[in-house]
């Protein structure tokens, strides 16, 4: 629409100015109607386009949504497990109301349906049946740890689908079918109204056979679930009472459950059984077998429920402190966020006391099993001998980092160097607060942090005050890391000289964020010089040649209007260029140069 208005002003306006200068129309209807035709099929082009693109667009954010992998540690799929563990534990205590469908009629003598029970029954069963079918849509979106990784941390997810598909279908993915089968509902809406005869008495347990086939796999399948919440999240309920609550309802739903319709008669037979004929020795005898059996039940329990006992007292203690200092949502979030991830990766026991109280050369070999791996996937470590890399493993203590959190500030001392092993950080820097500059870059598995450190550590007449941050670093996701302390890294450059190499050099600038930074900026002053040089080339050169424009002119002169307008033309394009020149020359001399200080280079040479 935009050329159609365009060429119909451009038409309008020529029609005009030709109407008024001689006074007849040449802006026909054939022309019109012509642009007008033109016109609605560019803008209709146009309008198709941008629907197409739109749909696309829409597309594949939809495709891009669905596609995504959901993390089986996060909170979306935590609170959904639990929301399905309850729909679960009610759709096995619904699956009973079909027994009570099928009646027998006192004056027709006949089995007839109970049509309230029948609703109500196939209704709650087809409402928990949802909850059934997009769990099993989710499991095929749901990423899964592999076994290998879980050396240290939470290990590595897996997002390929092909591996999560192969991974359900071999474990719970037919059990899953069974128990969202609706197969009470089609016995009593089309099995059981078309039976006709002495075969509808055989109905009723066709309904049985069919309700506690389905029965297993509803139940076998709480118990995986179960374990699964409690591996990711730490534990079930949050409180001790509601798990009391929940383990009571377990309890009342099994315990009603009986394989024999004459029960009655049984636990009467119980009766006939002539053990001691003196009626004041069994209270004894109950008391001394029940007590033992008592007792040893409770120690059980209050051992494998120690930890999370432990875990429940923390957190309440937590909440009630951050209520008595009234701090803000957000900081709570956080307190609660770092605390839930430290107790799904240690279980609530303390490594570091665990380690420090074994031998030493235990000690070694199980920091070896935990870190080697991950430290040889650090290229500064590729190249270092078995001593060296056992020094490192025998002194990284294992961090972990919260979404959202900084690790280090610009400007603050740097304490330790992190070497990342999994997670996602975002480091950036201003070069100490300057106007108009800012360099940030992401960084990941294999990256570190904190050079300024290493510096500090490997020069030998460094002081004893910590190297100042360049860079702010904040964690983008869960970050999981192994730490150098200041101290330790010290003793490890000073104990093992062989750490000063060429090789490692040329390392350590390849991956250090400062030393990119300071390569990028070098490049940039370099352009910007380079570009500065063209320009005032191409400046002088436009001088030069309007200066013999200009003595052309006044040498041929043709006319003298035409001399005149050529040297005022020429006299104010000069004083134009020399004025842009100038101008330029004052903006480079007032803006600062961009580029950094070098950064201060480890002494890598020392045993050269």
């Amino acid at each position: 629409f935009q050329d159609w208005n365009s060429g119909r002003s451009t038409e309008g306006r020529y029609s005009d100015n030709n109407w008024i200068n001689s006074g007849k129309i040449s802006f026909t209807i054939n022309s019109f109607s012509e642009k007008l035709q033109r016109g609605v099929e560019s803008g209709s082009e146009r309008f198709k386009g941008i629907r197409r693109s739109f749909k696309s667009c829409s597309f594949n954010r939809g495709f891009g949504s669905i596609k995504k992998v959901l993390d089986p540690q996060g909170p979306f799929l935590q609170r959904w497990n639990k929301i399905f563990l309850l729909s679960c534990i009610i759709a096995v205590s619904i699956d009973p109301l079909f027994f009570y469908v099928p009646v027998i009629n006192d004056d027709k003598k006949c089995l007839v349906l109970d049509e309230k029970m029948e609703i109500t029954a196939g209704v709650l069963r087809s409402f928990t049946d949802i909850f059934y079918i997009i769990h099993i849509i989710f499991q095929f979106r749901t990423g899964f740890i592999a076994p290998s990784s879980r050396v240290f941390g939470r290990g590595v997810l897996v997002e390929d689908s092909l591996a999560i598909a192969k991974r359900y279908l071999k474990s719970y993915f037919v059990i899953d079918v069974l128990a969202v089968l609706p197969l009470p509902q089609v016995v009593i809406l089309i099995i059981i109204p078309q039976m006709r005869g002495l075969k509808s008495l055989n109905t009723k347990n066709l309904l049985t056979f069919i309700v506690l086939f389905q029965y297993l796999p509803r139940v076998f399948r709480i118990y995986p679930l179960y374990k699964e919440i409690t591996r990711t999240s730490g534990i079930l309920t949050e409180t001790a009472w509601a798990g009391a609550a929940f383990n009571l309802f377990l309890y009342m739903l099994a315990s009603h459950v009986s394989f024999n319709n004459r029960f009655s008669g049984l636990f009467g037979t119980c009766f006939l059984l002539k053990g001691n004929t003196h009626a004041g020795k069994t209270p004894v005898g109950i008391i001394l077998n029940v007590t033992p059996v008592h007792f040893t039940v409770m120690t059980y329990l209050q051992s494998t429920t120690t930890r999370l006992e432990e875990m429940r007292v923390k957190r309440r203690d937590a909440e009630q402190w951050m209520s008595h200092r009234l701090l803000p949502e957000n900081l709570r979030e956080r307190i609660r966020r770092y605390e839930q991830y430290k107790w799904q990766e240690t279980r609530g026991v303390d490594e570091e006391n665990l380690l420090c109280n074994l031998p030493k050369d235990l000690r070694r070999d199980i920091k070896r099993h935990l870190c080697l791996a991950l430290l040889m996937r650090v290229p500064m470590f590729e190249k270092m001998d078995e001593q060296l890399l056992d020094a490192m493993c025998d002194r990284l203590k294992p961090v972990l980092y919260t979404e959202e959190s900084y690790i280090v500030r610009e400007g603050d001392p740097v304490d330790e160097m992190l070497f990342i092993m999994r997670g996602k950080l975002l480091t950036m820097t201003t070069n100490g607060g300057r106007t108009g500059f800012f360099n940030s870059e992401y960084i990941g598995a294999g990256d570190f942090c904190g050079e300024e450190l290493l510096t500090w550590a490997l020069d030998p007449h460094s002081s004893s005050n910590l190297p100042i941050s360049t860079r702010t670093v904040r964690a983008l996701t869960e970050v999981e890391a192994f730490a150098l302390v200041a101290d330790d890294l010290k003793f490890v450059a000073s104990q093992f000289r062989r750490l000063h190499s060429k090789q490692l050099r040329h390392t350590f600038r390849f991956y250090s964020q400062q030393w990119r930074t300071w390569a990028a900026c070098f490049i940039q002053a370099a352009w910007r010089r380079y570009s500065k040089k063209k320009l005032e080339e191409s400046l002088r050169e436009e001088e030069d040649r309007l200066q013999d424009a200009l003595a052309n002119a006044s040498g041929s002169s043709p006319s003298l209007g035409a001399t005149i307008y050529a040297s005022r033309f020429a006299a104010n394009a000069l004083r134009a260029l020399r004025r842009n020149r100038s101008r330029k020359r004052r903006v480079l001399e007032r803006v600062p140069p961009m580029l950094l200080q070098k950064p201060a280079e480890p002494d890598f040479t020392a045993e050269e």
